[in-house]
């Protein structure tokens, strides 16, 4: 008999490159999880990890391995879920976490539904970006997260996961209440009932622009992929490293910035949130994505419902 944590320790081993890191995601100490591996290598009869260096590499038998332990996992998964669907009345704990906009536009609205519906149910929140949520979901300490996929977050094809799109969101430009562009955009009223022209992102070209530190996350380089798509590079003067610094830094008329629909800021701003038009409007996609077979557990099934019901009539779903 094969102990399946063991094959997942191996996994994480090969996830994050050293055995110390892995037992960091796994909350061991490093001799634990050497030890747990030195195990399974006596009982599969076959060396797991040699020596590089100063670190350790799995060996071609380990990585024949690893290609079989992801669908085992998986299996193990869907068995869990099958025993779960047993279960009267699961009382959690429901896991969820995702990106800053994420978890205030999508997660808390969820969460908070589905304690209105079940008082009993326990759901834990997280706020991390992209890459650690899917750390947390391999290591099994999350059981949904909300992602903003990059081409290597996470890999194509990767089979530990199931990814499923959650939403097209649109992106807004924000500008100070008075500013030309919020009277042309619908910001603010015309006096009459005829619709407003809207406003395209190279129309902001000759502005000042704000946006999130790029230390902080992708928000810099995406809005400079979105204004080099409209033909021109924005004039950076200001950063922060959240949307209420932007929101008072845009309502006291120190330039525009482009903000994803679930972002939001003080209601108190005089800020006007103008929505764009003409082709190519800025959109990113929203996925939710699990552990492959876990999908199906009545509990993350209900998690993942919430969810879709959390989506903002503003906000487009994306295509199944």
């Amino acid at each position: 008999m094969i102990d399946l944590r063991r094959l997942h320790m191996l996994r994480l081993v090969h996830q994050y490159g050293t055995v110390t890191s892995a037992a960091e995601a796994l909350h061991l100490t490093p001799s634990a999880v050497s030890h747990q591996l030195r195990e399974l290598a006596r009982e599969l009869k076959v060396p797991l990890l040699e020596p590089q260096g100063r670190k350790v590499r799995l060996t071609p038998a380990a990585h024949l391995l690893v290609e079989h332990a992801d669908g085992l996992l998986a299996k193990w998964e869907e068995t869990l879920a099958d025993l779960e669907s047993h279960r009267a009345g699961a009382v959690g704990p429901l896991r969820m976490c995702g990106f800053t906009t994420a978890v205030g536009g999508l997660v808390a609205p969820a969460a908070g539904a589905l304690l209105r519906d079940d008082p009993g149910l326990r759901v834990e929140i997280r706020e991390c970006d992209t890459e650690v949520a899917l750390g947390l979901l391999a290591a099994g300490e999350t059981d949904i997260a909300v992602i903003e996929p990059t081409p290597d977050a996470p890999p194509p094809g990767d089979p530990r996961f199931d990814r499923a799109p959650l939403l097209e969101e649109l992106y807004d430009l924000i500008v100070p209440a008075g500013h030309p562009l919020a009277r042309r955009g619908g910001g603010l009223p015309r006096g009459d009932d005829r619709p407003y022209p809207g406003v395209r992102l190279e129309d902001a070209a000759d502005e000042t622009w704000i946006s999130v530190a790029p230390e902080v996350c992708a928000h810099h380089q995406q809005v400079l992929a979105y204004c080099a798509a409209a033909g021109f590079t924005p004039r950076f003067a200001h950063h922060a490293t959240s949307w209420s610094v932007i929101w008072a830094l845009v309502s006291n008329g120190l330039g525009v910035s482009l903000v994803p629909r679930l972002a939001g800021g003080p209601s108190d701003q005089p800020v006007v949130r103008v929505p764009l038009t003409g082709d190519g409007v800025p959109k990113r996609r929203v996925l939710t994505c699990v552990r492959r077979g876990s999908r199906d557990n009545p509990l993350i099934a209900r998690g993942l419902g919430a969810l879709r019901d959390a989506v903002p009539g503003r906000c487009a779903r994306a295509a199944a």
